[in-house]
């Protein structure tokens, strides 16, 4: 029996025992179902600012988790190995579970090393959301935060389902026009949506990965920092250097003079921009 995976735009129809675009999603028994649930690639404490967020519990550490999966495909991806394994006609890459329960023990277990709570980051979270909002209500029972650093491709159902618990994210804005997009498998419309909706109810900071010769343009700097600032001055950006990846080995690296004058045309319209990886 088909069934429709609701989770994005890409509205997958899949047969039975058939994967989503996210090759974390399958049609189970006429069901979708997060296979991924609780299976993690990567799990490290890290700096906050590494998510990055710069102005949420700034100086302190944070339980990154991560599993398998996305939605997009970015071409310039540095997790593309868990992220879409299968682009590689590789194995799905080694998991080891752990239940809501255990991450958030493991949470609070790193609390006396300056721990304050759990990101669901790596690799997309939202093609795992019920791992997400199972894990999070957990971590809340135990008085620490939640932080959800992801691409905001995502439909406003589920991320009703997330809101209640999640305390700050972190939204990939690629660009700020959709033939971009387009090329990564994404929609901005979509991503943008994310974001208003998301902004209302927690702390939010966005990044822009500038890629040359992609996004580039001080003018589409311009169109993001007006928009941005139509929701909030306040929402911080990180505007951020390429760095040669994945499919993308042969470009070079973003000009850093480049970088900070993006930083600065943004900083006309927003109060907080940040830049990063130069």
């Amino acid at each position: 029996m088909k069934a429709v995976c609701q989770v994005c735009m890409h509205r997958c129809c899949l047969e039975e025992g058939q994967w989503g675009v996210c090759r974390a999603r399958k049609n189970e028994g006429g069901e979708i179902v997060g296979e991924n649930y609780g299976k993690l690639t990567s799990l490290a404490l890290d700096p906050i600012e590494k998510k990055p967020l710069r102005m949420f519990h700034p100086g302190s550490l944070i339980l990154s988790a991560g599993s398998y999966g996305c939605n997009l495909r970015c071409p310039f991806c540095q997790n593309h190995e868990i992220s879409m394994p299968q682009d590689e006609d590789k194995e799905m890459p080694e998991t080891v579970y752990f239940s809501p329960e255990e991450l958030a023990g493991k949470a609070w277990q790193c609390k006396r090393a300056g721990n304050v709570g759990v990101a669901f980051t790596y690799n997309e979270p939202l093609v795992g959301w019920e791992y997400v909002r199972d894990t999070a209500r957990q971590v809340k029972k135990l008085g620490m935060e939640n932080v959800l650093v992801t691409n905001g491709t995502g439909s406003l159902d589920i991320l009703g389902e997330l809101l209640p618990f999640i305390d700050a994210m972190n939204i990939d804005l690629k660009g700020f026009r959709q033939a971009y997009y387009q090329k990564l498998g994404g929609d901005l419309e979509t991503v943008k949506a994310f974001i208003l909706k998301a902004a209302e109810a927690c702390h939010v900071e966005l990044t822009t990965l500038i890629v040359p010769g992609e996004n580039d343009r001080e003018e589409e700097m311009k169109e993001e920092a007006l928009w941005i600032a139509s929701i909030g001055k306040e929402i911080p950006l990180h505007i951020t250097r390429f760095f040669p990846r994945y499919r993308m080995t042969d470009k070079k690296a973003t000009d850093v003079g480049r970088i900070y004058r993006l930083a600065e045309e943004a900083g006309k319209y927003l109060e907080n921009v940040f830049v990063g990886n130069c």
